[in-house]
């Protein structure tokens, strides 16, 4: 009876309610987007491919995005304890190493889908898991610099995701404008991955991890984010403009400029307006994503 008792907590298994909350569905929108932005840029009509589509959009969202959130909890987990004790693993609701057994998991089952999708989906998807195994877990922890950090986060979450939801469409290498778009939305996406570093700036002075508000400090990281943030979006207007999509160009640095009147206003008060700035200013930043990709979609689509 003695022996059956203290065995219980170890053969415990957390609620399915708590594995979804573990994996965070709000953050699956931005891969969901980008990936929907890949298959605008293709210029291909999506009604023969949708299954392929959905099947992309689940892969890119609740499986890559999932894994990546259950894999960088449970690593975060002592960091957790101090920022957020609430979440899953770190209040007990994740028993044991069901955290890392659900990670694993999820990573296999991503490679699994992927194969049905083509070799280049299936290449994104490797790159997209491995990048997001480097963030979090040991030895290279990339997340311990926000430098390195935030970039393979920008990749996974928009570059490849973009990537691939262009590739299930062509069937195929994508064409080098939308690579191109891709790795420039990619890169203005370190912006906003350190805006979202505010939040757990405390635990992270306290565990060693330099995210760049604890490098930096919030004032001169808030600065750095909207820099980077804006400087890939220019390019992008000059390259629209360069390809003939004026109007696509113009409507992009409309976004832009809404886009540096609410970075005025997040610079007076950084720590406390990053949730207000990635609540309004990445929404503008989407959308110009979308917009681009119709301008790309349309070049394409034209034979151009």
């Amino acid at each position: 009876m003695s022996t059956s008792a203290s065995l219980a907590p170890a053969l415990k298994r957390p609620a399915l309610s708590t594995v979804v909350e573990l994996m965070k569905p709000i953050t699956w929108f931005a891969p969901m987007w980008a990936f929907g932005c890949g298959v605008v840029s293709s210029g291909l009509p999506i009604a023969e491919r949708w299954p392929l589509v959905l099947l992309g959009i689940a892969l890119a969202g609740p499986l890559v995005c999932g894994m990546s959130q259950a894999v960088n909890d449970w690593y975060d987990r002592d960091v957790d304890a101090i920022n957020e004790p609430h979440r899953p693993i770190p209040s007990g609701r994740i028993p044991g190493r069901w955290g890392f057994y659900i990670a694993v998991a999820w990573t296999l089952l991503s490679l699994v889908v992927a194969s049905f999708l083509g070799p280049w989906v299936l290449g994104g998807a490797a790159v997209g898991l491995a990048l997001a195994w480097a963030y979090s877990a040991p030895p290279l922890r990339l997340k311990r610099n926000g430098w390195w950090g935030n970039a393979a986060v920008g990749l996974s979450y928009e570059g490849l995701a973009w990537f691939t939801g262009a590739a299930v469409m062509a069937g195929a290498l994508p064409d080098w404008r939308i690579v191109l778009l891709a790795g420039l939305y990619s890169f203005g996406a370190h912006g906003i991955m350190t805006l979202n570093d505010f939040k757990s700036v405390e635990g992270d002075r306290r565990m060693g991890i330099a995210s760049l508000p604890a490098q930096l400090g919030v004032g001169t990281a808030a600065r750095v984010a909207c820099l980077v943030m804006a400087a890939p979006q220019v390019v992008v207007i000059g390259l629209l403009l360069d390809w003939g999509r004026s109007w696509h160009g113009l409507a992009v640095a409309g976004l832009l400029l809404a886009q540096g009147l609410l970075m005025a206003r997040l610079l007076q008060a950084p720590f406390e307006r990053a949730p207000w700035y990635n609540a309004t200013g990445t929404t503008l930043y989407v959308i110009g994503m979308l917009v681009s990709a119709f301008a790309i979609g349309g070049l394409i689509s034209a034979g151009l």
